[in-house]
C-alpha cells in the first residue's frame, strides 16, 4: 500500500517528478496541461486501489497467500 501511495504522490503537485520527467521527454508542443490531464485518470485508479486495499485488506494478501500453499 506505501508503494500504491508513493507512485500517488509522484503524480501530484507541487513536486510531481513524473510529470516533469515526461515533461522533459515529449516533443515541445505538448504542453504540462496536456501531461497533467493525461495523469488524471491513473492518479484516480491509484486512489480508487488504495481505498479498496484500505477496506478490503484482503484483496492485498490473496496472491501472497497463495503461494504458501
Amino acid at each position: 500500500m506505501m508503494l500504491i501511495n508513493l507512485g500517488a504522490a509522484a503524480f501530484t503537485p507541487p513536486f510531481g517528478m513524473l510529470l516533469f520527467t515526461l515533461k522533459g521527454v515529449v516533443p515541445q508542443d505538448i504542453t504540462m496541461i496536456d501531461i497533467i490531464r493525461a495523469a488524471i485518470p491513473y492518479f484516480i485508479m491509484g486512489l480508487v486501489t488504495i481505498g479498496l486495499v484500505m477496506a478490503f485488506p484482503e484483496l492485498a494478501l490473496w496472491l501472497p497467500g497463495l503461494i504458501n500453499r
